[in-house]
């Protein structure tokens, strides 16, 4: 139950922020945008979550990134979202981009995942309840489906803009020439593709060589999730792996990924974060930003100082020539791309 502390969002918020366009659409989107896939489920504190989305907004973070497996409990961030909405946010909607997703498995049986129609739309539906929400401001398949037609998976996302329940279409994880046709259905049925929301870090470099040419060329935006690859590129895994950190209990963030090699490259890029006095996870942000046509960055935050130190790397995200280099003898691919089924097929 959340205590009934009134919220005033702070003055001079959008002066804080940097705030980009998403691919040619009018929408603008903050640099450094909040991703709930962990911290705002059921196994945390409520006033903790409720403590990070006040910060956020306060900082000119509007936009606010969930999916309808977030937890958990799968479901868990979006009811919990929706209480924040209803205690804190509710006036302020219309300043607010709120994101779901739908794609890997929510409910039992063969049509609680995947990319299907009811799939896509019975869940639609179900996020918008557990949020309180009439409509969102951005849906998204979440993955690629082989077994279902490329038509009827965009067909679904057009059928929800349609109906308004939702202001633009998106992917997550296509690979670039998926991105073209589903770029291409979506243009034909009349509901542009706005976004992609690829992973995208200095250990996981998967969308220079083909996506990030295809977005630029379609006009389509690029929200980066996993920036600081799940946390290995911050200083908690310098010396190893910590008690309570993700790699130490069952999650995403496997500790076969964070071998001596990993780590060696880590350090090295801490270094070149220490000699231009930032963090190792904002120099990785200033990194993922040195580009264009990455409209945002997604991060997650377990408290308000972590997102606090992390929209510190807006206020310097120049990269030299130098700098580039030096971060390219390290930043290679470690084998964390754990999203890479979506993307290769």
């Amino acid at each position: 139950m959340l205590a009934r502390v009134p919220y005033a969002p702070a003055d001079g918020r959008y002066q804080r922020m940097l705030y980009r366009r998403t691919g040619r659409s009018g929408l603008l989107l903050p640099a450094i945008s909040l991703g709930l896939w962990w911290n705002f489920g059921h196994d945390r504190p409520l006033e903790t979550s409720r403590a990070i989305v006040r910060r956020a907004f306060d900082l000119g973070i509007t936009h606010f990134d969930l999916a309808n497996n977030y937890g958990p409990p799968y479901g868990s961030a979006e009811e919990n979202f929706g209480a924040l909405l209803a205690q804190d946010l509710r006036p302020f909607r219309d300043e607010l981009v709120i994101s779901t997703k739908a794609g890997y498995d929510m409910w039992p049986g063969p049509y609680g995942e995947w990319g299907s129609r009811k799939y896509l739309l019975a869940s639609l539906d179900q996020s918008l309840a557990r949020m309180g929400l009439d409509y969102v401001d951005i849906f998204y398949s979440h993955r690629f489906d082989p077994e279902t037609p490329l038509e009827e998976t965009m067909g679904a996302l057009d059928t929800a803009v349609r109906q308004g329940k939702a202001l633009y279409a998106g992917i997550s994880s296509y690979s670039a020439e998926k991105t073209h046709e589903a770029e291409a259905i979506l243009r034909d049925l009349g509901t542009p593709l706005l976004i992609h929301q690829p992973s995208y870090s200095m250990l996981n470099r998967w969308i220079e060589p083909e996506l990030l040419d295809a977005l630029g060329d379609l006009g389509v935006g690029c929200i980066v999730f996993s920036p600081l690859a799940q946390g290995l590129l911050t200083d908690k895994y310098l010396g190893g792996i910590p008690e309570g950190s993700r790699a130490s209990w069952p999650s995403s963030l496997s500790p076969s990924l964070i071998t001596e090699e990993a780590l060696d490259k880590v350090r090295a890029l801490d270094e070149i974060a220490a000699a231009r006095g930032q963090s190792l996870a904002q120099l990785a942000l200033a990194w993922v930003l040195r580009d264009a046509r990455v409209t945002s960055a997604l991060v997650g935050a377990s408290s308000v100082a972590q997102l606090d130190d992390n929209v510190a790397a807006l206020d310097r995200l120049a990269l030299s020539d130098d700098e580039l280099a030096e971060i390219d003898r390290y930043a290679t691919d470690s084998a964390i791309n754990i999203w890479a089924a979506s993307s290769e097929t």
